[in-house]
């Protein structure tokens, strides 16, 4: 199965394009101590449907040193409930990946999105701000594959971001088949 993968970045704050209003309301709020576990479901739950594979085998250890590097994580809520989530990654070059970005299967398709996505794109903007430690942001930069949902590309075009590279991959059977869903063995929602 071929696989593209699309690198796309912001070069300024004034790249970033509003969002139109979600249609559930959403609190963002960011995971101020750095939990494994939580980063762990929230990639499993958000990108098992999505052939996010590469963390699974990642033992506590590892997500706490992943999350050690400065990773912000923002985590959206809808009554409570968690609808997604982005994680932050302050590089060097006063550069700011956004590593992980994604919805819960039931948020998407109302809006949040596009208000997540603005809202992640701005915190990651203003870094700085809340680490006095790092330079003003100069890039903020992801990467989405055709393995990721349809929308996936054209939202992140709509908030700004603009493609500087992208690459054609031809992955080996390990990659092929079903997805995991939210942990093994639940594979794609019924009804979907």
């Amino acid at each position: 199965m071929d696989v593209t993968t699309w690198y796309l970045e912001q070069t300024s704050p004034a790249d970033l394009i509003p969002a139109k209003p979600s249609a559930i309301e959403l609190d963002i709020v960011r995971a101020e101590i750095p939990s494994p576990e939580l980063n762990r479901f929230l990639y499993t739950a958000v990108g098992g449907d999505w052939q996010w594979t590469e963390r699974l085998p990642w033992t506590w250890r590892e997500w706490s040193e992943w999350l050690g590097r400065g990773v912000e994580t923002w985590v959206a809520y809808h009554r409570g409930t968690p609808a997604g989530y982005a994680e932050l990654v302050p590089q060097d070059g006063a550069a700011v990946e956004v590593a992980s970005f994604g919805l819960m299967h039931w948020a998407i398709g109302k809006g949040a999105g596009g208000r997540l996505l603005e809202f992640c794109a701005a915190r990651a903007w203003d870094l700085a701000e809340r680490r006095p430690d790092r330079e003003p942001t100069r890039r903020v930069w992801l990467h989405t594959c055709s393995l990721d949902g349809p929308a996936a590309l054209p939202a992140y075009q709509a908030r700004g971001f603009r493609i500087y590279d992208s690459r054609l991959n031809v992955p080996g059977d390990e990659d092929e088949g079903v997805t995991p869903g939210p942990w093994p063995g639940a594979g794609p929602r019924a009804g979907s």
